[in-house]
Parts: structure tokens; C-alpha cells; sequence
């Protein structure tokens, strides 16, 4: 009797070195990424007030232009990780090349719709007549180092399927550091300005994919793996890119909806909201990595035919997620009269954002399954469902939002919606966690 309890504390033990071994490394990579936008916004900010507002829309355009992509990680994650798990090395290397090569066309793309469309993306997004030409200018230049953050997206996804979150790490490290310096020599040093800025995050950009293709080649060669595009195989990335694709320009729709709304609320319920969504964003980074883990952990499970193997995972990461969900929203609550005047000393906007970063705190639980769920459903590469519970919540979503400028109600109900809208998420992907449709072992799904 006692050597069932002892063998499955075993089991939890390796599970929680697992997931903490893969988790820790892709926190810090994923904290790192924003510092790139933040280390621009220091350096240009002392320029002039029409450089950083010109910095701040070129920022969100490209930011968008490059998370659409994100599924580049996603997808490649969950594919190699199986094949990783079935003990075909080369054929992983080789499914990592595939995604690399789609990202090369993917960023060859939007280079050709950016660049040229570049002043009418900077109006669309309402630039002021003064911020508009900087705006353009940064936009042009950063577009040319889209493929490398593409390629980087997909390296990633590939390293991250070899069980490796370290080198993701150490490489985003680097790349921050790198940015920062150059940002510094072009824009001041060289006298460029936002061109400088530009220029230096392409050639941070740039060296970072160098060195994760330096690596991906050297896997490549030590397995035997080809390092020539096959159509078949970008194809087939393609394809199972495409149902992450529509999930996350559905996520991008909310936050998008979610926004405008506050807008539509007011001054001080914008300016709230923004600090709200920024703390949100932080919060979500740390959920995420317990996610990342699970699409390594998950995916090599399945590809080596472990189904329970995958099942008790699953069970141990929800737990994870709810642990460090409820951390989290407890810091939230007993930091958030500090951190407010970090980003605000009106009073008007404090009083708006506290109940509603209540609201924020008491989500976080349930954060903790979304995330946690999503990363797992990636990693058994059950995409189509997650587009189809993503478009469920979209449409849930929308009405109750626009409900609340309606209604006369404030950003608190706002975040209500928002808790509503990751409570969708929670019920739809607890139910596809319990049917076990996910489970499809095998090195291919």
C-alpha cells in the first residue's frame, strides 16, 4: 500500500523538476523581450517628445505585425517536442528547419506590404502630424529586421522542443544588451536619431537569429538532418500554424475591443487601463513559462506514447498554475497601493484602477488554468480546437463588453468582462483537458 503513494510523490518530484527546469530559463526570455521597446523609449525619450510619441505607434505596429506570428513558437514547440519524445533527433531537427524556413518567407511578406505601406499604417493608427514622420521613418527601418524575429520565433520554438529553455535565455540576454549599446552609439554617438534606434534593434535583431541558426545548423549536422528547404514540410507547418494563427488575432481582438472601450470610458479610465493591461501583461509572463513547459513536457510525452505519462503532467501543471495564479493575485493585492504611483501620481486615475486591479488579483487563479491548459493543448498540437474556443470566447466577449460604456458601469466592470472572458477560456479548455480528445500519441499528430 505504501508503494503506490511513494511512486506517484516520485512522479510529482520529476514533474516539478521538469517544469521548474523549463520554466525559470523561459521566464527570463519572456521578461527580456519588452525590455527591447523599453531600452528604445529611454533612449529616444530625450530626443524630444514627437521622436518617443513617433516611437510609441511605429512600436505597436510592429509589435502586431510580429505576435500574429507567434505560432512560428507555438507550432514548432509541439512538433518537435514529439518527435523528440519518439527518439528521432534528425527528424526533429529537420521539423525545426521547416518552421525556420516558413518564418524566411512569412517575414520575406510582410517586409513587402510594410515598408512601402508604411505612411498609411502610421495614419491609420492616428499619429500627429509632428509624430508621423519619425513614426514612418522607424517603421521603414525596423520592418527590414522582421524575418530575424521571425526566424527568432521559430529557433525558439525549436529549442524549446529539444527541452532547451536556457539557450533562449542566455541569446535574449545578449540581444537586450547588444540593443541597448547600439541603440546608444547609432542615436547619439553617430548623431542617426530614431534612425539610429532602428538600425540598432535590426542588427540586435539580426544577431540573435545568427546565433539560434548557428546552433539549429549544428544540431542539424550532428543528426544528419537537411538543411534545405522542403516545400512538403514548410507546407505542412503552414497548416498547423493556421489554427493557432486565427486563436491569437482572436486574443488580439479582445485586448484590442477591451481598449477601445476604455477609451470610450474616458481619460482617467484610459490612462488606468493601460497601467492595469501593462501589470496584466507582467503577471501573464509568468504564467506563460509554466505554459512554455508545458508544450516541451507535453509534446514529448505523447511523441513517446506516454499517454498517462502526458495525463499526469497535465494534472501537475494545472496545479502549478493555480499555485502561482493565487501567488500572484495575493502580490496584487497587497502591492497595488505601491505600485500605482510608480506609473501615476493623479489621483483621479489611482481611484479608478484600484477596484478594478481587485478584479485583476482575484483572476489570477483562473489565469493560471488558462494558461497552463493552452500551453498543454499546444503542446499535443490540438490547434484547431483552440481557434474554435478562442472565436467562442471572442463572441462571448464582444457583447458584454460593449455592454459596459452602455450601461453607464466603469473600468471595473470592464475587468469584470475581461475575468468573464478568461472564465470562457478556463470552462472551454477544462472541458477538452477531461475528454481527453487531446491525447494523440505518436511522433506526428
Amino acid at each position: 500500500m505504501t508503494q503506490a503513494p511513494a511512486a506517484s510523490q516520485a512522479a510529482r518530484r520529476r514533474h516539478d523538476r521538469e517544469i521548474v527546469a523549463l520554466a525559470v530559463p523561459a521566464f527570463g526570455a519572456l521578461v527580456a523581450e519588452p525590455l527591447f521597446v523599453m531600452a528604445d523609449s529611454a533612449i529616444i525619450g530625450h530626443l524630444g517628445t514627437a521622436q518617443l510619441a513617433g516611437l510609441g505607434v511605429a512600436s505597436a505596429l510592429l509589435t502586431t505585425a510580429v505576435s500574429i506570428f507567434v505560432f512560428l513558437a507555438y507550432a514548432t514547440t509541439a512538433a518537435v517536442a514529439r518527435r523528440v519524445g519518439a527518439g528521432d533527433a534528425q527528424a526533429a531537427i529537420r521539423q525545426g528547419m521547416d518552421g525556420i524556413w516558413l518564418a524566411l518567407l512569412l517575414g520575406a511578406a510582410v517586409i513587402a506590404v510594410v515598408v512601402p505601406a508604411a505612411p498609411a499604417l502610421v495614419e491609420l493608427f492616428g499619429a500627429s502630424d509632428t509624430a508621423a514622420p519619425y513614426a514612418t521613418t522607424y517603421l521603414r527601418i525596423s520592418a527590414l529586421g522582421i524575418p530575424a524575429m521571425l526566424v527568432v520565433l521559430a529557433a525558439t520554438g525549436v529549442l524549446r522542443g529539444l527541452q532547451d529553455t536556457k539557450t533562449p535565455l542566455y541569446v535574449a540576454i545578449a540581444g537586450f544588451i547588444a540593443n541597448a549599446a547600439l541603440n546608444a552609439i547609432l542615436v547619439y554617438g553617430a548623431g542617426f536619431g530614431i534612425a539610429g534606434s532602428a538600425w540598432g534593434t535590426v542588427i540586435a535583431q539580426c544577431g540573435m537569429a545568427a546565433v539560434y541558426l548557428a546552433v539549429v545548423v549544428r544540431g542539424a549536422r550532428k543528426h544528419g538532418a537537411s538543411l534545405r528547404p522542403d516545400a512538403s514540410g514548410i507546407r505542412a507547418c503552414a497548416q498547423a500554424g493556421a489554427p493557432l494563427l486565427v486563436r491569437t488575432l482572436s486574443l488580439r481582438g479582445i485586448l484590442m475591443i477591451a481598449t477601445a472601450v476604455a477609451a470610450r470610458l474616458g481619460d482617467a479610465d484610459i490612462a488606468a487601463h493601460q497601467i492595469i493591461l501593462s501589470l496584466w501583461n507582467l503577471l501573464a509572463f509568468a504564467l506563460d513559462s509554466i505554459a512554455i513547459a508545458g508544450q516541451a513536457i507535453i509534446g514529448r510525452y505523447l511523441g513517446a506514447n506516454d499517454a498517462q505519462g502526458a495525463r499526469d503532467a497535465c494534472r501537475r501543471m494545472v496545479e502549478w498554475g493555480i499555485a502561482v495564479g493565487v501567488a500572484l493575485g495575493l502580490l496584487v493585492i497587497i502591492t497595488r497601493p505601491l505600485f500605482l504611483p510608480l506609473f501615476t501620481s493623479d489621483s483621479v486615475v489611482k481611484d479608478t484602477a484600484l477596484p478594478a486591479l481587485l478584479v485583476v488579483a482575484l483572476s489570477q487563479p483562473i489565469c493560471g488554468i488558462v494558461f497552463v491548459l493552452d500551453g498543454v493543448l499546444m503542446g499535443a498540437g490540438d490547434g484547431p480546437y483552440l481557434a474554435r474556443a478562442m472565436l467562442v470566447t471572442l463572441a462571448v466577449f464582444t457583447p458584454a463588453a460593449l455592454l459596459v460604456p452602455a450601461l453607464g458601469s466603469g473600468l471595473t466592470a470592464l475587468w469584470g468582462a475581461m475575468t468573464l472572458m478568461m472564465a470562457v477560456r478556463m470552462l472551454t479548455l477544462w472541458q477538452r483537458s477531461r475528454s481527453g480528445r487531446w491525447i494523440v500519441t505518436g511522433a506526428t499528430r
